[in-house]
């Protein structure tokens, strides 16, 4: 040790995790112990390797970014990048899928994969579902939060990259098992008779509409006007067996494995590649409550239409593979390929008991709903890359990446039913056994088959030219990035009709399955009527396409290292068209403006510049202006109905709805101190005009019909902090053990909507309760907090971990009812983990520990709830290498 250096207590998981952050070829490492022991303390071990790894690459960056490396996501044992950016300064989860970025929808927020553009798979949004991606394929999760030329100029809230784990520096090899249980799961699970390959996520064909039904929907014949015999033969080759079954839910299984190398072929070339594979079973049991419908009456608001005992089982299957091959030539010139498979299936069963208006506990009725959704999700994509330097050529750089990907959702089995339940003998007690029927109705039951396909190609590069002249270094970038998509969407329904038949008696019974027998259907008298009725309606299918052709200069120009400026410029070339279809047709569904309503385009110059003050090696200065904007996706400017799964409301796109421009504004001072101890503190602003919202429109019957609309002006600013420390400060002895870190983030915002422009854009009335209110999933604080411990042998490390965002809107008030906000969400979650030795890893997680649920709630009166359950969790991982 050299005399003067501070030391810091070093353990065998420390050494562990930073002779994997520095190792290199021995050939060019030679040196004496006390250099290399001298090299571990000046990386700072207060983290034990979990966020140091990444705290010199935020530091280098020319704009604002936030980074959270795969050790830190290990640490507080999120098992998705959805999960794990919640613990990004002001950035917010919503529905489990979605990020807000500092307190913006996920329409103002972007997502690359390896810094390229892939497609979603989420029909309702244009952004990827980011619990797609599970943790133990990431590398590293970057958030820029500022805007650069040379990334997109759809840019609001800011831009996640996901980065994929890439070619190892040595052979690597493990596997891990886990297990896990929720609380809440116990002997009140629900099931229903599925198919034979749902363990591993994939349908067996059993959910999908019969040949004879789909053979009819491509000849564009349809289900309409269907001679009754014919419907019930039709309806007899349907499945029917979608009741509600009691289960007791046995414990969720995951599994990994990941192998890599890299070798030497010569002085000069070396390969290397990576394999990871995962798979993971979980079932979830939640107990819900949903209002639908309230009238007021006075200063009293009454309950109309409402399902307040609610029992749904979901059972997420999902796999994942990835694998990486790539080839280095001196070290100067590296091509890498990535091919990526993700897949998650859901599917979920409820029954649901409410009243609406006609049918209520005052006339002795209640209703019993029957729900069923399937949803298959993968996404495929390719990815090229190549990196360049030029060192005879004054060590000019070039990049490039190509990446196609196919996104597909199959959702074939997605099924819905109504039952009667009347207290006949007026005991109060609704028996579900004895009392029961299916509802005799044209809608019955309804069953809906949907299909989307996206195609996404993005090619881009991207050259630079170092130079240096007395004071000043400087490196000047230009590039492109051309990114071209297209997607398809098929959506089919029918209904059952159950007046089909005459005798009404063969209606009653709990089980849709019993009632409707092949021996019942095959003896029942009908009226006349088809059993089956098509309620496939135009704009149910569309087909979307949209290019984009970018360019981009910047510079970058350090004066004396003490002072940085960058900036740049980048043209943007944006067209779009949306055209939906009516089925039975197969023509376009078009409005009175036809095709150029659906179409969009735009061209413009965003420019950005940032100044980064150093004042020596551990604080710097930074202040960014950028300009960029937020563009209506696919199917904000259709006409088409769809349903928000967030919400369970129908959303109609509006055909000329405007782009959102934006003037984003950022300040920070941070702080690097030894032993990867530091702290930052950033300002923000953006000043947004006709900024992209939700709106409602009142509905005659059934929930408010969601609208696609620019309010006339917005803004949103804010207050972020992040810190992370030692605790020796407080004394020696177990605090030389501890460390603390988090982040904290107060905001605030503010939209301003006009009455007559909404009516006068989406064409129908807006009886919007305030015209200024914040924006949509707005959060006025976000907080994070972990607790870090690890023994000083290195065996045990533990980590507590809490998350909370403030009330948020959800769902915008109409008719005076106020804004219905999302109640605030407590996570305290604690994740330990045992290294017996230097190749196994045994992790614990306890999550939700607080027993929190989620609340929706206007005025006091609760909206909606669902419960989430203590999880626990165990996992065996085991290091051959």
């Amino acid at each position: 040790m050299l005399l003067g250096a501070k030391q810091y207590p070093l353990s065998t998981i420390t050494l562990m995790v930073l002779a994997s952050l520095t190792v290199t070829n021995i050939s060019s490492a030679q040196s004496t112990n006390e250099e290399a022991i001298e090299e571990v303390v000046t990386k700072g071990t207060r983290l034990k390797g979990t966020a140091t790894a990444v705290i010199e690459e935020r530091k280098n960056q020319a704009f604002v970014v936030d980074i959270l490396g795969a050790d830190q996501i290990s640490r507080t044992g999120d098992s998705d990048a959805a999960s794990a950016l919640r613990r990004v300064t002001g950035l917010t989860l919503v529905d489990g899928k979605f990020i807000y970025v500092r307190g913006l929808g996920e329409r103002y927020s972007s997502t690359s994969l390896n810094s390229a553009a892939v497609p979603s798979p989420d029909p309702t949004r244009n952004v990827i579902p980011l619990d797609l991606f599970p943790a133990d394929i990431i590398e590293s999760l970057s958030v820029q939060k500022s805007y650069s030329p040379s990334m997109s100029a759809s840019f609001g809230g800011g831009n996640v990259d996901i980065r994929l784990k890439s070619i190892p520096t040595q052979e690597v090899f493990n596997i891990s098992l886990g297990t896990g249980y929720n609380a809440d799961n116990g002997s009140n699970g629900l099931t229903y008779k599925g198919g034979d390959s749902d363990w591993r996520g994939k349908d067996d064909g059993s959910r999908a509409a019969p040949a004879l039904i789909l053979q009819r929907w491509e000849n564009k014949q349809f289900l309409d006007n269907l001679d009754p015999d014919f419907a019930r033969d039709i309806f007899i080759s349907v499945k029917r067996s979608y009741d509600p079954l009691a289960e007791s839910i046995g414990p969720d299984g995951s599994f990994n494995l990941t192998y890599g190398n890299s070798y030497d072929i010569t002085d000069k070339w070396r390969i290397g590649f990576l394999l990871a594979n995962a798979y993971s079973n979980k079932t979830r049991v939640t107990q819900q409550y949903e209002l639908q419908q309230a009238d007021r009456i006075g200063d009293e608001i009454e309950l109309v239409r409402f399902f307040d005992d609610i029992s749904a089982t979901e059972t997420t299957v999902q796999y994942s593979n990835l694998f990486t091959f790539g080839v280095d030539y001196n070290r100067n010139h590296q091509l890498d390929y990535s091919l990526i498979v993700l897949s998650d299936t859901r599917d979920e069963i409820r029954e649901q008991f409410g009243n609406t208006e006609n049918l209520s506990v005052g006339e002795n009725l209640r209703i019993r709903d029957v729900v069923v959704e399937y949803e298959e999700r993968r996404m495929f994509t390719n990815q090229l890359k190549g990196k360049h330097t030029f060192p005879e050529y004054d060590f000019i750089g070039f990049d490039w990446r190509y990446s196609l990907g196919r996104s597909l959702r199959n959702a074939p089995g997605n099924f819905e039913s109504r039952f009667i339940i009347e207290d006949a003998n007026l005991d109060s007690i609704f028996d579900i056994n004895s009392e029961i029927s299916l509802t005799n109705a044209p809608t019955a039951a309804r069953y809906s088959f949907q299909n989307l396909n996206d195609r996404l190609e993005n090619f881009g590069y991207n050259f630079s030219y170092p130079m240096s002249i007395e004071n000043w270094e400087m490196e000047f970038k230009f590039g492109a990035d051309f990114v071209t998509k297209s997607r398809t969407a098929q959506n089919r329904r029918f209904d059952i009709n159950t007046r089909a038949f005459a005798n009404a008696e063969i209606l009653q019974g709990n089980t849709f399955s019993s009632i409707f027998s092949d021996e019942v259907l095959l003896n029942a008298q009908q009226t006349g009527s088809a059993v089956i009725r098509d309620t496939t309606i135009a704009g149910d299918d569309y087909v979307a396409g949209q290019k984009v052709d970018a360019y981009y200069v910047e510079g970058d120009f350090f004066y004396k290292n003490q002072w940085r400026l960058s900036g740049g410029v980048r043209f943007e070339d944006f067209r779009q068209v949306v055209a939906p279809f009516d089925p039975r047709t197969g023509k376009f569904d078009l409005t009175e403006n036809g095709l150029e309503e659906l179409a969009f385009s735009e061209s413009d110059f965003y420019p950005a510049l940032a100044l980064t003050y150093m004042l020596g090696d551990a604080m710097q200065f930074r202040g960014s202006i950028g300009q960029t904007v937020v563009r209506p996706d696919l199917r904000e400017v259709s006409s088409a109905t769809y349903i928000d799964p967030l919400t369970g409301f129908p959303i109609a796109g509006t055909p000329g709805v405007k782009t959102t421009s934006i003037i984003n504004l950022d300040l920070r001072w941070e702080w690097y101190r030894e032993a990867g101890n530091n702290i930052s503190v950033g300002l923000f602003y953006k000043d947004m005009d006709n900024p992209i919202e939700s709106v409602q429109s009142p509905a005659q019957d059934g929930p408010p019909l969601i609208r696609i609309a620019n309010a006339e002006s917005g803004f949103v600013y804010g207050l972020e902090m992040e810190f992370l420390q030692g605790l020796d400060i407080m004394g020696d002895g177990v605090w030389d053990n501890l460390f603390a870190s988090g982040n904290i983030t107060l905001s605030d915002s503010q939209i301003v909507l006009d009455r007559q422009s909404i009516v006068e854009l989406t064409g129908v009335s807006a009886a919007i309760t305030n015209t200024k209110r914040r924006l949509t999933g707005h959060s006025q604080f976000v907080a994070n907090l972990q607790l870090g411990f690890d023994s000083d042998n290195g065996e045990h490390s533990a980590s507590f971990v809490y998350n909370v965002f403030g009330e948020r809107i959800l769902i915008p008030g109409i008719d005076g009812f106020a804004d219905s906000f999302e109640q605030p969400f407590h996570s305290f979650d604690t994740v330990y983990k045992y290294y017996p030795n230097f190749n196994t890893t045994i992790t614990v997680k306890l999550q939700n520990l607080l027993d929190q649920e989620k609340r929706l709630e206007f005025e006091d009166v609760l909206l909606r709830s669902e419960t989430r359950g203590r999880e626990l969790s165990l996992s065996f991982k085991y290091n051959f290498k």
